[in-house]
């Protein structure tokens, strides 16, 4: 008999160090609820953080500061590295990457392995050549990656950013659960409680850590 799984979505983006931080404590929650994860890629609007470099002045700094402190603060705790990149980095060309990784259901360990490469600033996630390089470690096909990014992945992508507009995603990473939205990383105790008022927690579970 197949089980009967709750889907739950999770939307992020790899430019996001709290949707890196969320990664793992997410993936955990399928091993302690009967939920499906679905991956939906939302690129992290900069006018948040007050607009681009030219545009942000004193007072945004130092709340992207802060924010970035927070980051190495919950990093730290999971010994994982968070450093802030070094420019604000379209991250388009990397969700098409999760998306068609997805597709060939190689997306997990793919997309860790470029939030840990970026946030330790050895990827460059707008160049198609270095996410190829870390494509080809998971059996993934870089010449059949840039013939999507050519033809269905914008329209993906676009379909993926207009689903989240329909949910009111306005920051990552975010959950949907019952059509209820959780956002951030340290959000994760909140969903598993929802999910557990919901009867998904499997039998003999142990609570979801951060």
């Amino acid at each position: 008999m197949v089980e009967s799984l709750e889907p739950v979505k999770f939307y992020y983006d790899f430019k996001s160090p709290f949707t890196y931080l969320a990664y793992d404590s997410a993936l955990a929650l399928e091993q302690t609820h009967r939920i499906k994860l679905r991956f939906i890629p939302h690129a992290f609007d900069f006018k948040a953080m007050g607009g681009t470099l030219e545009e942000r002045d004193e007072r945004s700094w130092r709340k992207v500061r802060y924010m970035y402190a927070d980051a190495r603060r919950f990093a730290n705790e999971r010994g994982l590295v968070v450093r802030g990149p070094q420019k604000l980095f379209d991250s388009n060309l990397a969700l098409m990457s999760g998306l068609f990784a997805d597709r060939q259901r190689r997306l997990r360990d793919y997309a860790r392995k470029v939030f840990e490469l970026f946030f330790k600033r050895e990827l460059d996630i707008e160049n198609f050549e270095a996410l190829a390089k870390v494509m080809g470690e998971y059996g993934l096909d870089a010449n059949a990656f840039r013939a999507y990014s050519r033809s269905d992945g914008p329209r993906d992508l676009k379909a993926a950013f207009d689903e989240g507009e329909r949910d009111g995603v306005f920051g990552v990473p975010m959950f949907i659960v019952d059509r209820e939205p959780f956002w951030g990383n340290d959000r994760i105790a909140w969903v598993a409680k929802k999910l557990d008022m919901m009867g998904l927690r499997r039998e003999h579970a142990t609570e979801v850590k951060r």
